[in-house]
């Protein structure tokens, strides 16, 4: 099917089959607590739970040793003759499209999993007696859950940065969206400590999937449709939020906070039936000798292969595949934008969007859930403003615009405080801008770190970026969690304030544009400072 293949298709699709009915047997338990809203609080874990939990874990070992590349195909020391920006001159098509679409079906059902932490924290709180803001007499901070899955997604971003340089960018998706199918069992989970345990490893698996697929597009988009078409990708982010606030708010009242989890069964199904319309990277494969498959990849999205002159350059597959590059002397600059700006964020979007939707229950707002969809909503249609801003105008300066306006915002509900729910107006106006304001620099961060690092360490660039933005939620939510800071929405507002602005004047002094240029292009320039590369005008 053109670059669409395994290592042993038969080991792949009994791992898929093993997870999933490891999964189902889990289901009973959940359906056990009906007559009661669903709660499973101190119930004992009943065999068929062990059992699946079993069948879960061979399935994981099966399904890796199907998507694992032969070693006797790849040769390794074998510079490839092909030239890889023959994919920047191909037209879009049908093929082009399937792999959008996937990608950003990935993208929501990614996305939806740490989102859906803010929405489920509340009934845990009620269930477990948890200490939060809405039950400030508990012993076991609620802040723990939140904590256990963050710091999953940080240590999933870098084992899934390294493994998609490892394997392969489609291997490590389709097994991350293995992995999403396999922890939704979170939902059935009786004891709060198996609540913690599966929450970390969610966490691990949510954390690759965003890296890796912007990866992927980043080498397979040709490069004047590249960056636009990455951050409409992105913006499912604020749709993942749209869809999660709608389910919670539709869902939850009838089957408690736990349906939230399980929806990972049928959408990481769907997604996994969706592999044909994921490739592997023509320019992973070349930089890693695989030049037949390629081959197959290049001409299923219309691009014509030919051969590279002996005397240019192949810069994208020069160097070593490790982490140390990305502290390199040549990246170091970008590293350290990178590495503000995914601070940043991840301080915004795991300590004020997380702490929202309890922060304005404790101020009254009843129908909070409702409050944040309606915001999202109005802010999606922006999205469409910046994809054409950061592919057409600047991606530089686009980045520079949306993380002041950010950090803004954020200074407004500094000012303001607890007094900003006594004008809906400017509550709505100020909520917009980081639910939406942060998706697209999520967006925006995420398609820039694909484009700025040369293949071989590509995938650990981005994995690199989600990692870092993970870590400012570790730091928000291990303080709230320690007690150290109550999350009022002055404080959780200040803390991303100021590292979002610091963030902006780093891009400012290190920045580099990537409008429309060639991957290849972009790091010829970095590795030779002196001799610009030309921008596609």
């Amino acid at each position: 099917m053109g670059g669409v293949t395994f290592h042993h298709a038969g080991a792949f699709w009994f791992g898929v089959t093993a997870v999933t009915v490891g999964t189902l047997m889990h289901l009973p338990m959940y359906l056990m607590g009906s007559a009661n809203g669903y709660r499973l609080a101190d119930m004992p874990m009943s065999t068929g739970m062990q059992i699946g939990m079993a069948a879960i874990v061979v399935g994981l070992v099966a399904s890796l040793y199907g998507l694992y590349p032969d070693a006797s195909t790849v040769n390794a020391g074998i510079a490839s003759r092909i030239r890889v920006s023959a994919l920047d001159d191909a037209p879009m098509t049908r093929a082009h499209a399937g792999l959008l679409i996937t990608m950003a079906l990935a993208v929501t059902i990614d996305i939806m999993k740490p989102t859906a932490l803010a929405f489920v924290m509340p009934g845990m709180t009620a269930e477990y007696g948890l200490k939060g803001p809405l039950n400030p007499t508990g012993t076991i901070p609620v802040a723990y859950v939140a904590l256990s899955g963050i710091v999953g997604t940080v240590l999933g971003s870098f084992l899934w940065g390294w493994l998609g340089d490892r394997i392969g960018r489609r291997a490590s998706i389709l097994y991350a969206g293995i992995g999403f199918i396999g922890t939704s069992i979170c939902g059935a989970m009786p004891s709060f400590a198996w609540n913690l345990v599966m929450c970390f490893l969610m966490g691990i698996t949510v954390g690759g999937m965003l890296p890796l697929c912007y990866a992927l597009l980043a080498e397979a988009i040709p490069a004047r449709h590249r960056s636009w078409l990455m951050i409409l990708v992105g913006a499912d982010i604020a749709g993942a939020y749209v869809l999660t606030s709608w389910m919670s708010s539709a869902l939850v009242p009838t089957y408690s906070w736990r349906i939230l989890w399980l929806i990972g069964l049928p959408t990481g199904l769907l997604f996994i039936l969706l592999n044909r319309w994921i490739p592997e990277s023509a320019r992973f494969l070349l930089a890693h000798g695989r030049d037949e498959e390629a081959r197959a990849v290049m001409t299923r999205y219309g691009a014509v292969v030919i051969e590279r002159p002996a005397s240019e350059p192949d810069v994208e597959s020069a160097g070593a595949s490790a982490w140390g590059q990305l502290a390199n002397a040549r990246f170091l600059g970008l590293t350290m934008v990178i590495t503000c700006l995914a601070i940043g964020s991840g301080l915004v979007l795991f300590g004020f969007n997380l702490w929202i939707p309890s922060n304005l229950r404790r101020l009254g707002y009843v129908e909070a859930d409702a409050m944040l969809r309606n915001s999202a909503l109005m802010g999606f249609p922006l999205t469409f403003v910046v994809a054409w801003m950061y592919g057409f105008w600047s991606s530089k300066k686009t980045i520079i615009l949306i993380t002041t306006l950010t950090a803004a915002a954020l200074f407004g509900f500094v000012i303001a405080g607890d007094a900003i729910v006594q004008n809906r107006a400017l509550l709505y106006a100020l909520l917009i801008v980081p639910i939406w304001g942060i998706s697209s620099v999520v967006a925006v961060l995420s398609v820039y770190s694909a484009e700025i690092y040369p293949t071989r360490i590509r995938s650990r660039g981005t994995g690199f970026a989600a990692g870092a933005s993970k870590a400012g939620g570790v730091a928000i939510i291990g303080l709230v969690a320690l007690g150290i800071t109550a999350p009022t929405i002055a404080t959780i507002a200040l803390i991303g304030a100021i590292p979002m602005a610091l963030a902006v004047i780093l891009m400012i002094v290190f920045g580099v544009e990537t409008r429309q240029r060639r991957l290849e292009d972009i790091t010829a320039e970095e590795l030779n400072p002196g001799n610009l590369a030309r921008a596609v005008p």
